[in-house]
């Protein structure tokens, strides 16, 4: 090497280095390198490509001097080219633009590209990129330049890697603090919602994307819902089935999948739609649960983006907090829904109970009163929690019948249903009870409550006592119709007779006599015909303890 070349070497080294001691923002040092590598070493163009690991490929970090349809071509070299690269050593060609076996040839050819030096970007001896210095005329690179070049490319290696971990210290601590905040907004409600939208909310901003959507498996179906979106249209949410695709159905299966370029990457199946809605890059990260993939977290950029693995772990951290948060969220929703539903059927049974128009209590084996409906507090004049938990025997005020005779009583004792009729006097008289009791078993078959119906039978006793009544009443007509038929014969042969004496006496004091008879006949005769025709009969008190029936 020449010593105005060596000079001239150093000097470009030491800008170099002092750049990239300037800057400690990985990409920023790639930005400053493609802009300042053109005028230092006499060539047209630079682009850092950086190794994807996840895919094996290497994507665009930073480039200068060439146009972004060039930039875009599919094949960056040809096969034995990114090979030996892969190895660790550089290839430099000239006249590239007439090499047939390179694909995209006719792009290097309007691009003018005519010379091109490829260096891998080495990092404790493992290749994290490349750097491709281009010239749009022919030049034979020495070999004095290109062990130039391989330095500087071995600081470009360095310098990436020192902004990589020194971006990654910072981001650790962002992401810690960011993730503490976010542990503690998703923790703060049981509002699935609220916690979907804060996920959905907080982590693309903090990973400087654009976008985030949640989908969550339906149980019952194992489908994929979307269940919460932010910065993303409705066109695309609507785009179809997402099931089925690779990014998808890799997270599912429980490991995050980040891609950079997501129109060349065969794990994406909508591009045009994602090219539509302006997204480049993504990364999709399971929701889990006790190690149960629950859903899909996916945080997409609009800008080419090379998720680190501090930003995957990040994402990662905030998917399992989101996933506890999540299921926090939904047990509490069940809860909730299991409460109205007791809510209600306490509602329905108390309404039931409400119904039923005879009195009806519950009591436990301890003689607690533990439930009433509507009619028994009306009857005792109480309101429900005056006598929740009352002795039983205390809830009659004296009036209670003997514990022998007491069905619930029986039923604790016997186990069997029971009944008894007893009189309550009240003020408006005497009204009779009818009191069943019925067991309800435990798992033992213990008797563990009883339920007692009490109905006032009063009315059915008078309609009882009414009906003997009219029994007797019908015997009495029955009987009185019998005697009068069987009077009404001799009467009225004792009446014929005493008519022809009368007409032959001559005593006028006979005459009288019989004139008596006849009239007392006649009377007699009224009264049978009074009885033959009876429905009723009315008693009258008469002198002393006598008794006058007047008929009807």
């Amino acid at each position: 090497m020449q010593p105005v070349n060596e000079l001239k070497y150093l000097q470009v080294l030491q800008k170099v280095t002092k750049l990239i001691s300037r800057v400690l923002d990985h990409q920023q040092v790639m930005d400053t390198i493609v802009r300042e590598l053109p005028g230092l070493l006499d060539i047209d163009a630079a682009t850092i490509r950086l190794l994807d690991t996840s895919t094996n490929t290497f994507v665009m970090g930073a480039a200068h001097g060439l146009s972004l349809e060039y930039l875009s071509r599919t094949q960056i070299d040809s096969d034995e080219t990114m090979a030996v690269i892969n190895s660790g050593y550089p290839v430099a060609k000239t006249d590239v633009d007439q090499d047939s076996h390179f694909s995209d040839q006719e792009l290097v050819s309007q691009e003018g590209i005519k010379s091109v030096l490829t260096l891998p970007i080495l990092f404790q001896d493992s290749v994290i990129g490349i750097l491709r210095l281009l010239t749009k005329h022919n030049r034979t690179f020495t070999p004095e330049e290109i062990s130039f070049s391989m330095a500087l490319a071995e600081q470009v290696g360095i310098a990436i890697s020192n902004g990589r971990m020194f971006s990654e210290m910072e981001n650790q601590i962002d992401f810690m603090q960011e993730v503490q905040k976010i542990s503690t907004l998703v923790n703060s409600t049981l509002d699935l919602d609220s916690v979907l939208n804060t996920i959905v909310q907080r982590l693309p901003s903090s990973m400087g994307c654009q976008a985030c959507t949640i989908r969550l498996l339906r149980p019952e179906t194992k489908q994929l819902e979307l269940a919460a979106s932010y910065g993303i249209s409705a066109e695309y949410l609507q785009r179809g089935e997402i099931g089925q695709k690779q990014n998808i159905a890799l997270a599912l299966t429980g490991a995050p999948v980040s891609i950079y370029d997501v129109s060349r990457d065969e794990r994406v199946q909508y591009k045009d739609k994602m090219a539509r809605e302006g997204i480049k890059s993504l990364l999709a990260v399971p929701l889990k649960v006790k190690g149960e993939v629950i859903g899909v977290i996916r945080i997409l950029s609009a800008t080419h983006h090379c998720f680190t693995s501090s930003e995957v772990n990040f994402a990662a951290t905030v998917a399992e907090i989101g996933g506890t948060a999540i299921q926090n969220a939904r047990n509490y929703q069940k809860i909730t829904l299991l409460i109205k539903q007791v809510e209600e059927s306490e509602r329905f049974v108390a309404n039931t109970l409400n119904c039923i128009r005879p009195q009806l209590l519950v009591v436990d084996r301890n003689l607690h009163l533990v439930l009433a409906n509507r009619v028994f507090l009306e009857a005792m004049g109480k309101e429900e929690q005056d006598l929740l938990g009352a002795d039983y025997h205390s809830l009659w005020q004296g009036q209670a019948c003997p514990a022998d005779i007491c069905p619930v009583e029986q039923v604790l004792t016997t186990g069997q249903v029971a009944s008894h009729e007893h009189q309550l006097v009240k003020d408006d008289g005497p009204h009779w009870l009818e009191r069943t009791a019925s067991p309800m078993l435990d798992d033992k078959g213990e008797v563990e409550y009883v339920i007692e119906v009490i109905r006032d039978i009063t009315a059915k006793r008078q309609l009882e006592q009414e009906h003997l009544e009219r029994v007797k009443l019908q015997g009495v007509v029955e009987l009185a119709g019998t005697v009068a038929h069987e009077i009404n014969s001799p009467l009225f042969a004792a009446l014929g007779t005493a008519q022809l004496l009368e007409e032959e006496l001559e005593s006028a004091e006979l005459i009288k006599d019989v004139q008596t008879i006849i009239r007392n006949l006649k009377t007699i005769g009224e009264l049978t015909r009074k009885m033959t025709t009876m429905t009723g009969f009315e008693s009258r008190d008469y002198v002393g303890e006598a008794k006058i029936v007047e008929l009807r």
